[in-house]
């Protein structure tokens, strides 16, 4: 099932004020990747659709057309995911790995686009990373 939508931002608290004021979506969640970045979910009151915020600190910039960051599905069966989606033409491009109580795998669609795949390990697992409250 696709759980959120992430993108990335260059300033984390002016995209969060963009999407909150100016969108009506309400911060949530928010943690730090095990690479170093920063995640923030922001939740549309009436569709609960989430968009997460992905800030990287000491990237290089990037061009317009960078922001997709990657799209999030929460699947039952990471493994057999990802056998299937290698089979459709899918790159692994984190193999699996297990952070807290989940398994998380990075691919990328035949065009290039990633896609995070997380096998929860339980009801309340964050979507990455360390969760911060």
């Amino acid at each position: 099932m696709l759980e959120y939508t992430g993108i990335r931002v260059r300033d984390l608290e002016r995209s969060r004020q963009f999407y909150t004021a100016g969108l009506g979506l309400v911060a949530g969640r928010t943690g730090r990747m095990a690479a170093g970045g920063v995640w923030l979910e922001l939740t549309d009151p009436d569709s609960h659709a989430i968009l997460e915020l992905n800030f990287y600190p000491g990237e290089p910039p990037y061009r317009e057309g960078d922001e997709l960051d990657h799209l999030g599905f929460r699947v039952a069966d990471l493994d057999g995911a990802v056998l299937r989606l290698t089979g459709l033409g899918a790159r692994v491009r984190i193999p699996a790995f297990k952070e807290g109580e989940s398994r998380l795998a990075f691919l990328s669609d035949p065009d290039g686009v990633w896609i995070e795949l997380t096998e929860p390990g339980g009801p309340d697992a964050p979507p990455t990373s360390l969760f911060v409250e």
